[in-house]
Formats: C-alpha cells, sequence, structure tokens
C-alpha cells in the first residue's frame, strides 16, 4: 500500500495551450553536423525560424548578428545565437 501513495501526487493544471511558432534552437542544431562555418549554416539551416524571448526569427538574421564565423562544436553554435537573441522565456502571445 505504501507504493500507491508514492504514486499519488499532487495534480498540477496546466490551463490552456498556446501554440508557439517556430521551433527550438536545439532542434535545428541537432539536425548539423560539427564543425561548421557560418555560412554552411545558414546555406542548411538559414530559412529556419527559431524561437527567440523577443518572437520567432529567421535564422539567418540572427546569424547576421554572430560575430564568429566558424562553430567548432554544437554547444558553440548554440552559445553564440542564445547571446545573440538573449536568454528568457519564449513569448506565446
Amino acid at each position: 500500500m505504501a507504493d500507491d501513495e508514492e504514486d499519488e501526487g499532487p495534480v498540477v493544471e496546466l490551463g490552456e495551450r498556446e501554440p508557439v511558432d517556430g521551433q527550438p534552437l536545439a532542434r535545428v542544431a541537432s539536425r548539423l553536423t560539427w564543425p561548421k562555418e557560418k555560412s554552411r549554416v545558414v546555406e542548411k539551416e538559414g530559412d529556419s525560424i527559431v524561437r527567440t524571448p523577443e518572437g520567432p526569427r529567421e535564422l539567418a538574421a540572427v546569424l547576421d548578428a554572430v560575430d564568429v564565423s566558424y562553430f567548432d562544436t554544437r554547444a558553440s553554435f548554440v552559445t553564440a545565437v542564445t547571446d545573440a537573441v538573449g536568454h528568457g522565456p519564449v513569448r506565446t502571445e
């Protein structure tokens, strides 16, 4: 009976689901192989729309604001893009 009590946890109501435009940056990064030049990222995924705290943006436009021309790892790409678009929750409205 102790197992039954442990399985029951607090119920959390999630409310209405609001769609979020764009796709997570991690999804775009996972489709690429590393290392990769910025120009090749733009060529392959530049038209992808990514989620940012300010709303959805085209990856090519985001990469225009990035000073790095070569990403040696996936982490360096994600960090550079995140630094360019900012940190924080994604707007849903």
